[in-house]
């Protein structure tokens, strides 16, 4: 798994559960249909939003995923149900990132209800330290987390990082943010973060329910 991308979006008023609904269908039309899309989950926001975050094992299984039926179908209902239609509300939205380490979810393991994606930014003369530490941080999680279902550590650029992390139930949620990884960051936020922990973890951490999920 090399490759992730993540896309924000809303709803156009009054179209919410039918957007939930298309995408519940668009997680069995993934696992039908693309076997280079590894992971895909949709997303419902603390705020009524929605968001797509999927994994693929390289840019080549990317590409092949926006050449899909999902991605079409989502082009081809967007001015209907997507608030700005597909370019200014889809693909302006667009991160794609670079997956730098991961812990994958045990087989047969409960379906994930929760997910968290934090950016990080690096501060300056710190982007090196920053990605080690997280790229070495899959093995604790593996070793420690069992409600963890998938970790992932993110380079959006030089300076900017990310983790996105699915659990199996708020309980989950709560033993990795009292877990290792979480206490080994916060004890060097100040120095590799900028904002520290309060201002750079905390305040760009997004908290989702997961609608629907697809998986390899």
């Amino acid at each position: 798994m090399k490759a992730a991308t993540y896309i924000p979006f809303k709803a156009k008023s009054g179209q919410e559960n039918t957007l939930a609904n298309f995408l519940l269908e668009g997680a069995k039309l993934v696992a039908k249909t693309e076997p280079n899309t590894l992971y895909w989950y949709a997303l419902n926001t603390t705020d009524g939003g929605f968001g797509i975050f999927d994994f693929f094992p390289d840019n080549a299984g990317r590409s092949e995923h926006f050449d899909g039926q999902v991605a079409a179908a989502l082009n081809t209902n967007a001015d209907a149900l997507v608030h700005q239609g597909w370019e200014d509300g889809i693909v302006a939205n667009i991160t794609n990132s670079e997956v730098l380490s991961y812990k994958e979810p045990a087989k047969h393991s409960a379906r994930a209800t929760q997910a968290t994606y934090i950016v990080l930014n690096a501060q300056p003369g710190k982007e090196q330290v920053l990605e080690q530490i997280l790229t070495g941080a899959a093995a604790v999680i593996e070793e420690t987390e069992a409600k963890t279902l998938l970790w992932t550590s993110l380079k959006l650029n030089n300076s900017t990082f990310g983790i996105f992390d699915t659990f199996t139930d708020q309980s989950g949620r709560d033993a990795h943010f009292a877990g290792k990884v979480a206490a080994a960051l916060k004890a060097q936020a100040e120095h590799l973060i900028v904002g520290g922990w309060e201002n750079g973890v905390l305040k760009s951490m997004y908290n989702f329910e997961v609608i629907a999920e697809a998986e390899k």
